[in-house]
């Protein structure tokens, strides 16, 4: 059974797409998830909680990017921009004495105070400048009310992190094929001077690099459940 084909522009100065990170560090995969690309539309649908129904229905479909990097004069992809690496202080400038501020501090897996007070230093990362087109399969019957809910979404649309915010209308169309979707992209990335430099496929494909990602999300909400998947990333320049 053949599917309507959604077309996601993500831009941004900023993104960051963790698929195995820990409390003290953040790290960003160099391309989408798909537990990051269905957070986004539970973003846009208004849609809380765990959502296990809906999110069964996208579990094994399909879903493709493409990478964009900016185009030189001599029309080849630019070098592609460091990781940034931002830090925050969790836990600090609580006073312990106030019974609600001090459910806020860090403690040991025992409850009891840390050793230093409590106060923890995390790392994020984040990808500059990047650009993605992301191909994704969508229920027929879902596909006009995410097309709306992209162009008026309930919660505001961030790229990974909500620091993360799009400088680009997200919702590029609905199509009947992946093809027609890509072909799209591509006009788009042309307009906006910009050139392939990645492909990410589901699946082991010859040829590339093939992951195995715990990204399928089966459960939102409080509990948060994944499965995996595999891909294969192509690096195209």
């Amino acid at each position: 059974m053949s599917h309507p084909y959604l077309l996601l522009w993500l831009e941004g100065p900023l993104q960051s797409w963790g698929a195995d990170s820990r409390f003290g560090r953040r790290d960003s995969l160099p391309f989408p998830t798909k537990s990051g690309v269905m957070g986004l539309l539970c973003a846009a649908l208004g849609a809380g909680g765990s959502q296990e129904a809906l999110l069964a229905r996208f579990a094994d479909l399909d879903m493709q990017v493409l990478g964009y990097a900016r185009q030189s004069k001599a029309g080849i992809a630019t070098p592609r921009e460091p990781l940034l690496r931002d830090f925050q202080m969790v836990g600090s400038g609580y006073d312990d004495q106030d019974p609600w501020q001090a459910l806020l501090i860090p403690k040991t897996s025992e409850g009891k105070k840390a050793v230093g007070g409590g106060t923890k230093l995390t790392y994020r990362y984040y990808l500059q400048d990047r650009v993605f087109a992301v191909l994704l399969a969508v229920p027929e019957e879902l596909a006009s009310t995410l097309a709306e809910a992209l162009q008026n979404p309930t919660w505001d649309l961030s790229l990974g992190r909500k620091n993360c915010v799009p400088t680009e209308f997200i919702y590029q169309g609905t199509f009947t094929s992946r093809l027609d979707a890509e072909q799209a992209a591509e006009n788009l990335a042309q307009q906006k001077q910009r050139i392939r430099d990645l492909r990410v496929v589901q699946g082991a494909a010859e040829g590339g690099e093939v992951l195995t990602l715990n990204d399928i999300p089966v459960s939102f909400g409080e509990q948060k459940r994944y499965r995996d998947r595999q891909v294969t990333l192509f690096s195209e320049r």
